[in-house]
């Protein structure tokens, strides 16, 4: 007995039993017990977890972080040995190391959710017969070759190969992305390349029956079904880095090699000067501290919360921060379409008479709604009243759209069944394609209501409906009912005919109906033939109102809307059509010369533009739809393979790819993605576990919201490391210049802390909270692979440093020899001024004056970076969140200076009046340096 099969569809089901080694009797319970130790038990692997200390420490391999903990390493080492125990300064930095890893532990789970997800979706239990008796077990124990029974409302609990079908439909969506329930037919044997959703004589796992019964043989259990390769798909693929990251990578990685590189030359420089060596250790280390803005990691991660924060506000949860702005980069949203783009509710758009469009509260429109309703087995619920009534309906999808669209006319179902009782059925056949009832009108007549399939209804119907006299059916009349549904059929309308005939009251007549059980040769009782053809009623699941608007602003801000989904293709690329996903350009004639090329390839070779079929993918190689790829902007019938072939055949084209979907097919694509997007109402757990932001409302128009919200904080973040880098640049400049000069260090590494850690933070933070740009939504997306410092940000940065610095240094300068150098003996006063600030140790008020004007002018460099245009424009009082910070940075400031015991601390000393108007001019000078240059580069 060998399962490896897998097209088990090509084959018949006498064929599948014997290559099961299985009967309609089942296995016996020791058969079962023998293959269940050869495959194991029906459930889903769970991905081998991380124990948690390896997480942890894997959180410590960006090179920024193994920088500073070396600098925090050395810097206790040296203290040490020179005799000065200092713990603040390395104890600060893995602090900061330490939090920093903890929050990427708690990010970290993604996968592990998703397969958790995936195996609670497993149906709990199954119908099963064992030793010939039909028993209801728990699902994980089923075994290839056992023979399951499936009823209405059953969730499918393996892979199977039915045996039997009687009206049976399965609902697939979450799987395959069909929009509605596939019937299935036990009885066809299909050509052996087919995707899952065309394989009719299949039902596979974590479906939902809707309607009908059947029975099946277990092909496939646990990690081998449909839904175990997503899982594994799940395990096996790594999620991307986002743009973010890999830039913030690349942006550490650089100043980390900066720092050790200044470190050396420093050294060197210092020891050719004969500086003491553990001096020159701790200014190396100073400098490899104010290189590297060792706060960037936790202000990045604050301003992320604080836009996740405001984005959960507007119905967007994000499940892992650097999700956010990665949006912001998004060039590219594969969007699934059933539940998605459309409302994942069938809707009835069109009623068609001979005479052609009616309207649902016309006369012909009523009549054929009541028609509908009647021969319908879907219930209406009403509950509530007034603006609080909600009303629904249960039952097959199709049905439901048709006793809505009734209700909205006034036609209540339950009222029209107590007027016109049914008395008679056949219910819907997948061989008579159509349905029938017979109900008792309050005459005493009787009402026979067939609808069905179009070209199979109009066959049995005679008569057309024209009001009070029906018409006869011509060729002529044929012929253009015929093109109605056509016209229909090309807006990728589903198309129910309805019919009706009229008996008289007759008491022997519900006794005659009883002989009729709806086969074809019972026809021959005219029960189904000489009909009148009421009309025809299109139904389609409809877009959602909002995401027209929101795909033409996606497409002026640069990013390209792109429709995924398991349904056909003529269904897709109409919903596009409508969307303006696919462009106007794209006729009807072409659409349906795609369904042809998709139900038969062999007979159709011309290319239909921006559209492909999920056949036609599987037929070129990854390589070729890498080059294709940008001339589509639909793909229908597709796989969740194909799904993930996609998304990173975008991706490999450069573009940062969001992926939108709801349902299990869609989980692996939402993983590959660089951002994943879930559906939080219609959306399944295993597609929400594997993306990184739920839709809360269900609305592709929060993802616009999102991405504009993405790129606000984006650009806040490069303002912030703008900020942070010139800076910090200005205290490399102060320290490096003066020990090249031989002048003594103007800042020690406690001072260097203070400000990186505490004067930037708060200031940095609430550059964070600055609104969106009005027009951000009207540029184009930033190119994944533009460096964040492109566009002459490096240069602004390096020369906004050298600003800072020379402002910081000549204030040290000043310090020293007009003031410090009053505290030094008459002899030295007289020789060289380079001998006199060799020979001064300890500049305490050059060094305060230093330290205040590189904290104090950053502080307000830091409305610098604001906006490109001038702060006379934005206004300076705009952004009040930073105000607070300047103010209670300086005020921090002036109390570190000017209180004893800090000052002690941070080796400083008060400063006079006249000292504190120096320090005042100097630190505002970048304010009125940056605002000419604003003024020039702006006219």
């Amino acid at each position: 007995m060998g399962v490896k099969m897998t097209n088990w569809h090509s084959i018949t089901k006498e064929e599948a039993l014997q290559e099961l080694d299985s009967a309609l009797t089942g296995l016996t319970k020791k058969e079962a017990a023998k293959r269940q130790k050869q495959y194991g038990y029906n459930l889903l692997e769970a991905k081998k977890k991380t124990p948690l200390i390896l997480r942890f420490i894997s959180q410590f391999k960006d090179f920024m972080i193994l920088t500073l903990i070396f600098a925090a390493l050395v810097s206790f080492l040296v203290s040490f040995l020179h005799g000065e125990l200092d713990i603040v300064e390395p104890a600060i930095i893995i602090t900061i190391i330490t939090l920093n890893a903890i929050l990427g532990v708690v990010q970290e789970s993604k996968a592990e959710k998703s397969l958790e997800a995936l195996q609670k979706m497993s149906a709990p239990t199954a119908l099963v017969m064992r030793d010939g008796l039909l028993e209801s077990i728990d699902a994980k124990e089923l075994v290839p070759g056992d023979i399951i029974y499936l009823e209405t409302g059953h969730f499918v609990p393996a892979d199977a190969r039915l045996i039997t079908s009687v009206n049976l439909k399965i609902d697939e969506a979450s799987l395959t992305g069909e929009s509605h329930p596939i019937e299935k037919d036990a009885d066809r044997v299909l050509m052996e390349n087919l995707l899952s959703a065309e394989r009719i004589n299949m039902v596979a796992a974590t479906g939902i029956v809707t309607y009908g019964r059947g029975t099946a043989v277990v092909t496939a259990t646990g990690m081998h079904t449909e839904v175990g390769h997503i899982a594994r798909m799940i395990m096996e693929d790594e999620t991307p880095m986002t743009p973010l990251q890999k830039k913030l990578a690349g942006t550490g990685k650089a100043l980390g090699i900066a720092a050790l590189i200044i470190c050396i030359i420093i050294f060197l420089v210092g020891i050719l000067k004969n500086r003491p060596i553990f001096e020159m250790f701790m200014t190396s280390v100073s400098l490899a501290v104010a290189a590297i803005p060792e706060g960037l990691p936790a202000i990045v991660t604050i301003m992320l919360s604080l836009g996740v924060q405001r984005m959960a506000r507007k119905n967007a949860v994000i499940r892992k921060l650097p999700a956010v702005e990665t949006l912001g980069s998004a060039t590219v949203i594969c969007s699934d379409k059933t539940g998605t783009l459309t409302q994942n509710k069938m809707t009835v758009t069109e009623l068609c008479s001979c005479k052609g469009k009616e309207a649902p509260d016309g006369t012909a429109g009523k009549f054929l709604l009541t028609l509908s309703s009647l021969c319908n087995d879907a219930v209406l619920q009403v509950s509530g009243k007034g603006k609080h009534q909600n009303v629904s309906a249960t039952g097959e999808p199709t049905e439901n759209a048709l006793i809505m669209a009734a209700y909205q006319v006034g036609l209540s179902k339950s009222q029209l069944d107590l007027l016109n009782p049914r008395i008679f059925e056949v219910p819907f056949d997948s061989g008579r394609k159509q349905m029938t009832t017979v109900h008792k009108l309050s005459d005493g007549s009787y009402r026979q209501i067939t609808k069905g399939a179009f070209d199979i209804l109009l066959s049995e119907c005679i008569n057309i409906y024209r009001g009070n006299k029906d018409a006869p059916i011509t060729n002529t009349l044929r012929e253009q009912l015929t093109r109605l549904n056509e016209g229909m059929t090309a807006k990728a309308l589903r198309v129910i005919a309805v019919a009706y005939k009229d008996y008289p009251a007759d008491s022997s007549f519900p006794a005659r109906l009883k002989s009729f059980n709806g086969t074809q040769k019972d026809r021959t009782t005219g029960l189904e033939q000489g009909l009148t053809l009421a009309g025809m009623i299109g139904m389609i699941d409809p877009p959602r109102p909002e995401v027209r608007e929101a795909v033409l602003t996606c497409q002026m801000a640069g990013i390209t809307p792109v429709m995924i989904t398991g349904d056909h293709v003529t269904t897709a690329c109409a919903i596009a059509k409508e969307l303006g996903i696919l462009t106007k350009d794209t006729s009807m004639a072409q659409l349906r010369a795609a369904e042809i090329r998709s139900n038969h390839p062999d007979r159709y070779t011309s290319p239909v533009p921006q559209a492909m079929t999920g056949a036609e993918l599987s037929q070129i190689t990854q390589e070729e739809l890498v080059e294709q790829i940008k001339d589509y902007r639909v793909f229908a019938r597709v796989s969740p393979e194909h799904k993930v072939r996609i998304v990173k055949a975008f991706q490999t084209r450069g573009e940062v790819v969001a992926m939108t979907g709801d349902g299990v097919n869609d989980a692996p694509a939402l993983k590959a993605a660089d951002i994943g997007c879930a559906m939080g109402i219609t959306g399944t757990d295993v597609a929400k576990n594997a993306a990184d932001m739920i839709l809360t409302d269900d609305n592709f128009a929060t993802i616009v919201a999102a991405v504009k919200e993405g790129r606000g904080i984006y650009d806040n973040i490069k303002k912030a490391v703008h900020f942070l880098l010139s800076c910090n640049i200005g205290e490399i400049l102060t320290i490096f210049v003066a020990i090249l000069f031989g002048l003594p260090s103007p800042l020690v590494a406690v001072q260097l802390l203070w400000v990186n850690l505490v004067t930037d933070s708060l200031p940095a933070i609430s550059l964070g909270v600055d609104p969106p740009d009005k027009d951000i939504m009207k540029k184009k997306p930033i190119p994944p692979n533009k460096g964040m410092f492109a566009d002459g940000l490096a240069f602004k940065i390096i020369t906004e440093g050298i600003l800072i610095g020379s402002l910081a240094l000549l204030a040290f300068i000043i310090g020293i020899r007009f003031f410090d150098s009053a505290a030094l003996p008459g002899d030295l006063v007289r020789n060289s001024r380079t001998v006199e600030l060799a020979t001064l140790t300890t500049p305490y008020v050059g060094r305060t004056m230093a330290f205040a004007v590189l904290s104090l002018s950053q502080l307000f460099h830091a409305f610098n970076m604001r906006s490109e245009h001038s702060l006379t424009k934005i206004g300076l009082f705009s952004n009040m969140k930073l105000v607070l910070s300047f103010i209670i940075c300086a005020f921090l400031q002036i109390i570190v200076i000017s209180v004893k015991p800090l000052a002690d601390i941070f080796k400083v000393v008060p400063l006079t009046p006249a000292q504190w108007s120096i320090v005042l001019v100097f630190s505002f000078l970048p304010i009125v340096v940056v605002e000419l240059q604003k003024n020039r580069r702006n006219r």
